[in-house]
């Protein structure tokens, strides 16, 4: 059901009812594009049944779902035509239009064209935990993210989403992991990482499919100064992710065991819906606990790393990787209620 998380907290001052909600999804409900419109998105049916509600609750959970739709005009196609309009202006005025006359020539290729392009359509899911204030976006960029949650800022008066950020940044962490070879309690490291320096040249070494409790590993944080990006990870056995240096969970997948009691009867979307948002409601404030526990709601982004979380690290990282590995000072953890 998620693929990528990109978690944020709810304000204090926002408290609807799912009937409040589902009102307020209703007055921005998908229409798809007109003839001229290049991009459209509203919400749907989680479910998929058309005419049902926008908001599903699966265990005191609530979903809903994005769809945007999108004409795709290439822009070699747009080039052409502007070459042609242009070339009709030489032909009948003797003039060639100037940069300002182009940029609006391809405005208008754009607009003739935009009844004749092809449609694409992609969902983003929403998850919100009322009782823990918890929103998650299914969305595998952080522009995306924004997206979806301006549009529900706007529909809903009161709503403030803030990103959450941990006491300890998970490029830090995650530098402590690799650095020390040992996962922190609850979760494995896997084979799959990206480590990045942050010199203007960004170098960049990828594993797949490797051991990376390796010396080769160890050579690249503590002498080539390079700062982990994304970390594969598995908790309990149960859930496998990748973290990132800004706290997203990509390539999201439950393991066997999390259906070994699933019955066969229990199949479609409230039974993935019960059997993923379980996992994840305990997974992410595990993550935070090893993450140094949670920043409080309004509070400021976790200042830059100043020292190594472990003494026998530090001596062997640089100074450039220093500054992105420590942690800053512990922030009392919210509540997450039951």
């Amino acid at each position: 059901m998620f693929k990528n998380l990109i978690l944020f907290r709810i304000g204090p001052d926002w408290n609807p009812g799912m009937a409040a909600l589902e009102a307020g999804l209703d007055k921005n409900r998908f229409v798809p594009c007109g003839p001229t419109q290049q991009k459209s998105l509203g919400w749907v049916e989680p479910r998929g049944e058309a005419g049902g509600a926008l908001v599903e609750s699966v265990g005191g959970h609530w979903l809903l779902k994005l769809l945007t739709e999108q004409r795709v005009v290439p822009s070699s196609a747009v080039k052409q035509r502007v070459d042609e309009i242009v070339a009709h202006i030489e032909q009948t005025t003797g003039r060639k239009p100037g940069k300002k006359e182009q940029k609006e020539l391809k405005e208008q290729a754009l607009h003739e064209l935009l009844p004749r392009a092809f449609t694409r359509q992609s969902a983003t899911r929403v998850w919100i935990a009322p009782q823990q204030r918890l929103l998650v976006v299914d969305a595998g960029s952080q522009g995306k993210a924004d997206e979806v949650t301006t549009l529900l800022v706007k529909e809903f008066e009161g709503l403030a989403l803030s990103l959450i950020q941990t006491a300890v940044s998970p490029a830090a962490a995650m530098t402590d992991w690799l650095g020390t070879g040992e996962a922190p309690a609850g979760f494995s490291i896997e084979r799959e990482c990206e480590l990045k320096t942050l010199d203007e040249m960004k170098s960049v070494v990828r594993y797949a499919r490797h051991l990376l409790d390796t010396d080769e590993v160890r050579q690249h944080i503590l002498v080539g100064g390079k700062v982990p990006t994304r970390l594969a990870m598995t908790w309990q056995d149960r859930v496998s992710f990748m973290l990132t240096d800004t706290l997203q969970l990509k390539k999201l997948a439950f393991q066997d065991v999390v259906f070994e009691d699933k019955s066969p009867d229990d199949d479609g979307f409230d039974a993935d819906a019960a059997i993923a948002t379980g996992e994840l409601i305990v997974l992410l404030p595990a993550l935070f606990e090893v993450l140094g526990g949670e920043q409080e709601f309004g509070a400021a982004a976790a200042a830059p790393a100043l020292a190594p979380l472990h003494p026998h690290v530090a001596s062997g990282v640089p100074a450039a990787a220093s500054a992105a590995v420590a942690d800053s000072a512990a922030a009392e953890t919210p509540p997450w209620e039951d």
